[in-house]
Parts: C-alpha cells; sequence; structure tokens
C-alpha cells in the first residue's frame, strides 16, 4: 500500500484506562501496555497498523505533558513536532481540535483519520483498505465519516449508529447516534439491521472538521483559533499550556458528530473491539476447556470456571471453586471481583483514592 502524502494520522492517547485497575494505573495506563504478550504495547500496535498506509512522519499522537517520557521510549521513530502534549485531560473534542489546528498549519488540506490508541484490529488488511477508501471519500467533499461495525451480539457497551440512504459504494448517511442502550434496545438494534457500532474512528479533510468545529463549539474555537500564528512555531506548547485547560470538556461524538448535518460512515467488519473492559478481554483471550482466561501468569486452577486471572510475572496463583470471577494484581494492588459487575471498578478506584490516597491508583 503506498503512502499518500496529504494522508494523516491522529492517534489519541492520553487516558487513564481506569476500567482496566489495577493493570492500568495513572503512571501507565492500559495503551502502553502488552496485553497479549506480543512485545508490542496496544500504542505501538496501533502506529505499526497505520504506518503502512499513512507516511510516519505525519502520524502525531495526542497525550497527556506526564505520558511523553512513554511515548517516546515505546515510539522512537516520532520526532518531538508528533508527540502533542496535552497539559490536562479535557476529553476528545479539545484534543482533535488542537491536532487540527496544528496539522492545517504545515499542511492545509490535509485528510486525516483520527483513531483511539487501544483498539484491537484482527482483519488488518480489509481495515486498512477500509481507512484508504474513507480518505479518498472525504478529500472529495465536505464530509465528516466515522465507521461503522456490523455487530455480532447485542452489546450495551457500545453506542450505535442508524444509516440512512446508500451514498455511494459502502458508504451511507448516518440518521441516529445512539448512546450506550439498555440489553433490550441493543436487541432491538441488532435485529434491526440499521444499527451498527460506533467504533470512534474518524475521517475529515482537515478544514471540514476545523469548520464544523467553529461552528458548533464556538467556546471551543475561540480558545484554540487565535493561535493559528503560532502553530507550527516554538510558541505552540505555551500556548497550547495557557488556553487548553480552559477549554470545555467535552467529546467529538456529543460536540459535533451528533449535530453536524454532514456525518457519513463506513460500515465494515474487521475483527474490531474496543478493548475498552476486562469483559471486552476475557472475550478476545483464548480460553482453557472450562473457559477461564489465564493471561501471562502461571495458574493451577480447581473447579474454576469461567474465570479472569492476571499476575506479574513469575507470581502463581491457585484457586479452587472460583466462577465468574476477574482475579487482577498489579503492582501493590489485588482486585477480586465478579466478572460481570466490572462497572464497579470505577467505584473501588474511587474509593481507594479517597480512603488510601494515590499510591494505588
Amino acid at each position: 500500500m503506498a503512502a499518500n502524502k496529504d494522508n494523516f494520522c491522529v492517534i489519541m492517547g492520553g487516558g487513564i484506562g481506569s476500567r482496566f485497575w489495577p493493570v492500568s494505573r495513572k503512571t501507565l495506563p492500559k495503551q502502553f501496555l502488552d496485553f497479549f504478550g506480543t512485545g508490542r504495547s496496544l500504542l505501538q500496535q496501533t502506529f505499526d497498523r497505520f504506518k503502512k498506509i499513512i507516511p510516519v512522519e505525519n502520524i502525531l499522537i495526542v497525550t497527556n505533558a506526564m505520558y511523553a517520557d512513554l511515548v517516546r521510549e515505546q515510539l522512537p521513530e516520532l520526532l518531538p513536532e508528533q508527540i502533542l502534549l496535552e497539559p490536562t485531560r479535557r476529553n476528545t473534542a479539545p484534543c482533535i481540535a488542537w491536532a487540527s489546528y496544528h496539522i492545517r498549519a504545515k499542511h492545509p488540506n490535509a485528510n486525516v483519520v483520527v483513531a483511539p490508541s487501544d483498539h484491537l484490529i484482527l482483519k488488518e488488511e480489509e481495515f486498512l483498505t477500509a481507512i484508504e477508501k474513507g480518505l479518498e471519500f472525504v478529500a472529495q467533499s465536505e464530509k465528516l465519516l466515522t465507521l461503522g461495525i456490523k455487530p455480532n451480539r447485542p452489546e450495551t457497551g457500545y453506542g450505535y449508529i442508524q444509516i440512512d440512504e446508500p451514498v455511494g459504494d459502502n458508504f451511507y448517511k448516518v440518521k441516529t447516534f445512539t448512546e450506550k442502550p439498555e440489553l433490550e434496545l441493543a436487541k432491538v438494534f441488532v435485529e434491526s439491521g440499521e444499527f451498527y457500532w460506533n467504533s470512534g474512528l474518524f475521517m475529515w479533510n482537515v478544514n471540514t472538521i476545523i469548520k464544523a468545529g467553529e461552528e458548533l463549539l464556538p467556546e471551543l474555537s475561540a480558545k484554540l483559533a487565535p493561535g493559528k500564528d503560532v502553530y507550527g512555531t516554538p510558541e505552540e506548547q505555551r500556548f497550547i499550556d495557557e488556553n487548553f485547560p480552559a477549554c470545555p470538556n467535552v467529546s467529538i461524538d456529543f460536540g459535533i458528530m451528533e449535530k453536524a448535518d454532514n456525518v457519513y460512515v463506513s460500515l465494515g467488519d474487521f475483527g474490531w473491539s474496543d478493548l475498552g473492559t476486562w469483559s471486552s478481554l476475557y472475550d478476545l483471550s483464548p480460553k482453557d476447556k472450562n473457559d477461564n482466561v489465564v493471561l501471562k501468569c502461571q495458574t493451577l486452577l480447581y473447579n474454576c470456571h469461567n474465570n479472569i486471572v492476571t499476575l506479574p510475572d513469575g507470581k502463581l496463583a491457585v484457586i479452587d471453586g472460583l466462577e465468574g470471577y476477574l482475579v487482577a494484581e498489579s503492582d501493590n494492588v489485588l482486585l477480586i471481583c465478579k466478572k460481570d459487575e466490572e462497572h464497579s471498578i470505577r467505584k473501588y478506584v474511587n474509593d481507594a483514592q479517597i480512603k488510601l490516597g494515590e499510591d494505588y491508583i
């Protein structure tokens, strides 16, 4: 696949990944971890995937300033100006706005794919073909494009996109977005054939997204747009450090995609997973004859079914009579909870932080 010099990639890598606590920590979140023992972290795998179709010099990482050294260590190919360091966390809309102004300053007609750093793609070739077609689509008109994934189950952990009329080969106008639905509604969505999972992957021309942001999120553009003369200069980071913390904390989905009238979706089935939860990791991992998943550690399991176990290297877990549990140890925290109640993990993190301080977060 030949890399197109007009195409750019923005990888968002600044999250904490608190749903993967205690393995994902504030100082070492999940995007920097190698969950499957491949020798490459989720961030590195994302970078490896996109550099097959995007010139390496056109790939940007947007992350929190505290992860600067981790990104440099894991992706030594990148120049300093390819790593955008947010002074504080402000959700995906400010992150994407900054990256867009930064790219436009050097490449005024760039086509951009925006991707999270923690997704898993099993059918990589089909995925990359879809990205290339999507970038061609947005290069030809003022359209905001997202990638929809054909659902194979009524999943309540993903947002859904309802498709409208087709506008070309596998491109559709978006009719509605629905945030994570209850199970009964998710079943209706899947049976209807009109709804697809919202992958959180986006494509657009840089001018299209900037125009949409200035129309739909003027309070955000007011903070970042006046710096157009500093983007691409040594003053850029100072300007961002001053202005970024005052940006509204809003997602690109809520702030722009759900409100704009020029939103389209390309459909696919790429063996995609948003590696957002222990359940998603369990679903993707090989299982023993009793449906237990053991990640990178030694275990002796007796009368155990449907569990996920992960411990530091060199440790042994001996477990008897456990069913449907998550057992995860990392550093100074051991977590044991019902696998199906992982939504409580954020509560555990908050309680640990309030009662015991930052040492366990």
